[in-house]
């Protein structure tokens, strides 16, 4: 927020001139201490983050050379000066000091800009005579502290520029009301006739009566229950015992074993220190912070109170507060554990009650005081001098702006706020501490505090060294001996958001967890270990949850290979942090899946695909064509051998089946999130997620996934992942006690029982994988693992029903690994681990994945996923929900059918005599079809199945109706199985067709049916009239019968033939007798003739392509390895 600071000075000018010029007539009083006059009024929750953005923009004043200001100059100020104001807004990102100027310091590039340099308490050594004059001079008051007007000589300083007052142009002004215009006009004598003045004065008398009846009613309701609650209250006179009575929180393992002690004497501090010895710096920041008005109101803000109310109510629950600091004191002094962490109007009425008493009763210093001292302040730090102590090494009194102001922002939620753990949500809060004191001296004439004369002023000069100062300073981690970290600052995270931060600090409380220290132990020394192991590949970090899926018990956290490292960042729990995962997320998208009715056994085809980005069909973005990790295309695969290889495509599909998000006209929760929601999945919150969701598009914790997984280990049924098992207090009282719940059956345990069977299913996974992975165990183990782009991220995840593991490994700050995948990065871990805790918890005799009832075992195809066909060239078993058989052998990818030869569609009906029966293959997926007819792969795995080189798609869609083109043939000379005598033989055919021809041709071969044609006549043209194709000469051709073909084609590929059977009986012409040659001297010998030949039948491709019809042999069901329960 704060990089608005640094806006150009010609666009300060530019767009503040106006709001500098009626700013210069506001008066400004600073805020006085008790005793003081002129205490300012202000919001209680400035001090709130989520309030920020709703704050009013203040305003930065900045002198610069430019014009000539007719009042003269100021002092400290050269001639010709001019105001200029910068606009700032709550609510900053992080890092809003980045973009200042180059060619200005922090401090110098705002001290420019000031009219009167406002000099930094920063530039002297505490003790200093803290804070400064205000940005601007503060105006004359009367006897009743009112500021006086205005002279005209007293002119802004933009030079000879009026007022805008000045400048306005008169606007004429209507009567308040008709009723007053026509009083004005006609006067008392205007009314009519029949009315009086005692009339109006007896409704007057009545609105008096009813108005005094309310009241009395109002007042004594609120009397009655004042002195109802009052009688309730604890005492307020003895605050500083109270404040002194805490105990230790101690959180402990499983077993009984302390983990850590929140306030320890090793480790926790708090020392007691009066309000002269904290620096004032720090009361500055707290008020601007927590309670603006806190020298002015009586121990409670009404206006808060007021707005807090009204917007609890407008949003019909509780999503504001309005506590002072006397109420926050108040809450953690005087009421029960159970009454701070409740949130209703009651409470605070308590609270407003008692910190009035507390007012009247205690000096507002001593408020301060005990609050000071009490606050909690993260890292163990009870009150601002274990605090000074824990963040910086110092004392309270030697506290900077910077210091002070950082720990100010401290209390309101000390577990997030956490600048070990935190960083930039850290700063951020302390960028907008600074924001808010700014803001505090700018709109009070600066923070007026009553441990010190002067008030402190918090200048823009001020606000970046401050922030400058805390970014740089170097945090040291104050407790080094934690034995689990990441799993005890989890649990506080736990606590902290149940209950307030003050009782969870402050009651003594046993907090037993879940974490079991020999899992612990052997998962940390395993990750560590594998991490190392892989540094040559740029691996830096890990993490590892284990859970119990039974009961949900979160059994090992490790958070990071080496909490300690600050190279690798390991103080980030990566194990609660969102990240890709890979493809282990696509068992939800196949249980999604099921849930609409696939199967194990479901086909889909592996092939080079496109799809819209967003699975919108509308969407106008590139097509998103997905690949598989291998870089190859697998044709047809079912369901199991698609999951147990990780092939992505298959998985795209399946996504695209199932839908992203829900159908927003039906109620039905449908897609891939609300499923991923009902798993467990909390962090898939976007509204842009596309079809790569299903390949780890999406971001999930470690925890959550592997809770998702647990789900499935405990055969559908969500137990929640569970840390804390129960608390009590000092006293042993039972606080709280987790209560096992039988958990909710989320997903079917016939579906749980399938997707277990896929995952451990060694065998399925043999073409991805190879037969000895890591990842296949001495014992049934589902498995799955997922690698993202660049190898950013790996992941391995399984179970058994006695234990859920997840791993993921990779570098916290996003950088990719280099060739690592799930299977050699995260399994070794997942491997190593899961036989370690199988033996520690069961024994080393793991119990398997018990088949329920609902499941059956049926032979399927192993190419199609149907019932077995006659074409079916292997089969095997599978598992099936009893209600979700297979498909049966009628809807096998094969089939015969007949095929109208002409148009190449279904036959039907309507487009009689020209049909073929094909044994055609039966396919949906466009991209599918397209693989089988243009790619040499679709082609090659046809031939593998039987089919012709371009297999006959089947496509019910695809019939043949009256209104598709016809082929015209017809003999009209011969006639079938006419007896031919005569030679030659006239031919006579309608060769026509209504559309597509393409060429046509007279044939013939010998028999009835011929395997060899030779062509008679070559026919270009097509001809509705009955035409002579030919004059045969049959002389040469043995009698017996001949079968005479009209073949046509289309230009669309498809053909039309007509056959007739003729029997040729022509006689066998006499033979002409050579004649005997004279001797005649002249003549010439007559040369004997040459014998023709007898035309020989050429192989002519035969026009069917029906195949013959022999019986196919249907092999034996070959055990294979299937899933065993």
């Amino acid at each position: 927020m704060l990089e608005l600071l640094k806006i150009s000075r010609s666009y300060q000018v530019e767009l503040f001139e106006h709001y500098m010029t009626e700013s210069e007539h506001r008066p400004k009083t600073p805020p006085q201490p008790p005793g003081k006059e002129n205490s300012p009024e202000g919001d209680e929750n400035r001090g709130k983050t989520d309030h920020l953005p709703h704050q009013e923009p203040f305003i930065f004043s900045e002198e610069g050379e430019g014009k000539e200001d007719s009042s003269g100059p100021k002092s400290g100020q050269g001639e010709g000066s001019t105001r200029r104001k910068v606009i700032i807004r709550q609510g900053s990102p992080p890092g809003f000091l980045k973009n200042l100027d180059s060619d200005l310091e922090p401090t110098e590039a705002l001290g420019e800009m000031e009219t009167e340099r406002v000099k930094s308490p920063l530039d002297e050594t505490p003790p200093p005579s803290l804070g400064t004059a205000p940005l601007t001079p503060p105006p004359a008051l009367d006897e009743r502290g009112m500021p006086l007007p205005r002279r005209l000589d007293q002119t802004p300083a933009r030079g000879n520029t009026l007022p805008p007052a000045a400048k306005r142009v008169p606007v004429p002004q209507k009567p308040r009301s008709k009723i007053l215009a026509w009083w004005k006009e006609k006067g008392p004598g205007g009314w009519r006739k029949g009315q009086s003045w005692g009339c109006l004065l007896r409704m007057l008398i009545i609105a008096t009566f009813i108005g005094v009846v309310l009241a009395i009613i109002v007042g004594s309701f609120a009397i009655f229950h004042y002195n109802r609650i009052a009688a309730t209250l604890p005492s307020v006179q003895d605050l500083r015992d109270r404040a002194a009575q805490f105990e230790t929180t101690r959180i402990l393992d499983r077993d009984g074993n302390v983990l850590y002690e929140l306030l320890d004497p090793n480790a926790g501090r708090r020392t007691y220190v009066p309000l002269d010895e904290i620096s004032p710096y720090l009361v500055a920041a707290t008020i601007a912070t927590e309670d603006a008005n806190f020298y002015s109101h009586p121990g409670y803000d009404v206006m808060a109170i007021a707005r807090s109310f009204y917007y609890n109510l407008v949003s019909d629950e509780i999503v504001t507060g309005a506590s002072t600091i006397t109420q926050q004191l108040t809450r953690m002094l005087l009421l029960s554990p159970e009454e701070q962490v409740s949130r209703t109007y009651t409470r605070k009425i308590k609270e407003a009650i008692l910190a009035a008493e507390i007012t009247r009763q205690y000096s507002k210093n001593e408020i301060l005081e005990l609050y000071l001292n009490e606050i909690y302040f993260g890292n163990l730090s009870y009150g601002v001098e274990a605090a000074a102590q824990t963040y910086f090494k110092t004392s309270a009194k030697n506290l900077t702006l910077g210091q002070a102001s950082f720990l100010a922002g401290l209390p309101q939620l000390p577990a997030v706020y956490d600048i070990y753990t935190n960083r930039d949500v850290t700063l951020n809060r302390h960028e907008n501490v600074l924001v808010l004191m700014y803001q505090s001296s700018q709109e009070q004439g600066c923070i007026g505090v009553s441990n010190n004369q002067q008030p402190i002023c918090v200048g823009p000069g001020e606000a970046l060294a401050a922030a400058e100062e805390i970014k740089t300073y170097d945090f040291q981690y104050p407790f080094s001996e934690l034995r689990y970290p990441h799993w005890v600052f989890y649990i506080r995270s736990i606590l902290e958001n149940t209950y307030d931060a003050q009782t969870i600090y402050r009651s003594g409380f046993s907090v037993y967890t879940t974490l079991d220290p020999g899992l612990q132990d052997q998962a940390q020394e395993i990750v560590r270990e594998q991490v190392g192991s892989l540094q040559a590949k740029h691996v830096t970090n890990g993490a590892l949850i284990a859970i119990q899926p039974s009961t949900g018990e979160i059994l090992a956290m490790v958070g990071s290979a080496d909490f300690d490292n600050k190279d690798i960042q390991g103080e980030i729990n990566m194990s609660v942090i969102p990240r890709q995962p890979g493809s282990s997320i696509k068992p939800l998208t196949y249980l999604a899946a099921f849930e609409k009715g696939w199967t194990p056994s479901t086909l889909i085809w592996d092939v080079p695909s496109e799809f819209p980005p967003s699975g919108d069909p509308n969407d106008p973005r590139d097509p998103y064509k997905p690949v598989n990790y291998d870089g190859r295309f697998h044709g047809p695969v079912t369901v199991r051998t698609a999951l147990a290889n990780s092939y992505n495509v298959p998985a795209v599909k399946t996504l695209d089946f199932v839908g992203i998000y829900d159908d927003p006209e039906t109620e039905v929760e449908e897609g891939l999130i609300a499923f991923a929601r009902r798993m467990g999945i909390s962090t898939l919150n976007r509204i842009d997620y596309g079809l790569s969701l299903t390949l780890g598009g999406g971001e999930v914790t470690l925890l959550d996934l592997t809770g998702a997984y647990a789900t499935m280990a405990n055969g559908g049924r969500q137990v929640p992942p569970v840390a804390i098992t129960h608390i009590e207090d000092y006293e042993g009282n039972l606080v709280y006690e987790y209560q096992p719940p039988l958990g909710e059956q989320v997903i079917r345990p016939e579906h749980a029982y399938l997707i277990s069977s896929i995952l451990s299913d060694a065998y399925a996974r043999i073409a991805a994988f190879g037969t000895n992975p890591v990842i296949n165990l001495p014992f049934k183990a589902a498995a799955k693992t997922g690698t993202t782009n660049d190898f950013r991220d790996n992941w391995t995840l399984g179970y058994t029903p006695d234990l859920a593991v997840g791993v993921w490994v990779g570098n916290a700050d996003y950088t990719p690994m280099q060739d690592t995948s799930g299977l050699t990065g995260a399994a070794p871990i997942w491997a190593q681990f899961m036989q370690e805790g199988i033996q520690m918890l069961t024994g080393g005799n793991p119990s398997g994945f018990p088949r329920p009832a609902g499941v059956v075992e049926r032979v399927i195809c192993a190419v199609s996923g149907t019932e077995p066909s006659k074409y079916c060239p292997s089969q095997r078993s599978e598992y099936f929900a009893a209600d979700q058989p297979p498909l049966p052998a009628d809807q096998d990818l094969w089939e015969e059918v007949v095929v109208d030869t002409w148009t190449n569609k279904l036959y039907t009906s309507e487009c009689p005599g020209y049909t073929t029966e094909k044994l055609g293959i039966y396919v949906e997926d466009p991209w599918a079809k397209k693989w089988l007819e243009k790619d040499k792969n679709g082609r090659d795995w046809a031939k593998r199945m039987g089919l012709t080189s371009k297999p006959y798609i089947i496509d019910e869609d695809n019939l043949c109706l009256l209104t598709d083109s016809r082929p015209v043939l017809e003999f009209g000379s011969p006639r079938d199985e006419e007896v031919v005598i005569e030679n030659p033989l006239d031919i006579y055919a309608r060769v026509d067709a209504t559309s597509r021809f393409e060429a046509a041709r007279l044939e013939y071969g010998p028999g009835k049916d011929p395997v060899q044609w030779e062509v008679l006549e070559t026919i270009s043209s097509p001809s509705n009239a009955m035409t002579k194709i030919t004059s045969w000469d049959l002389s040469e051709l043995p009698t017996g019968w001949l079968t005479l073909r009209l073949y046509m084609t289309a230009i669309n590929g498809g053909y039309a033939e007509k056959r007739i059977q003729i029997d040729l009986q022509v006689p066998t012409p006499t033979p002409t007798p050579t004649p005997t040659p004279t001797e005649t001297p002249t003549a010439t010998p007559t040369a004997t003739a040459t014998p023709t030949p007898t035309p020989e039948f050429s192989s002519t491709p035969t026009p069917t392509e029906t195949p013959t019809e022999t019986p196919t042999e249907i092999p034996t069901v070959t055990p294979t390895v299937t899933p065993t329960p």
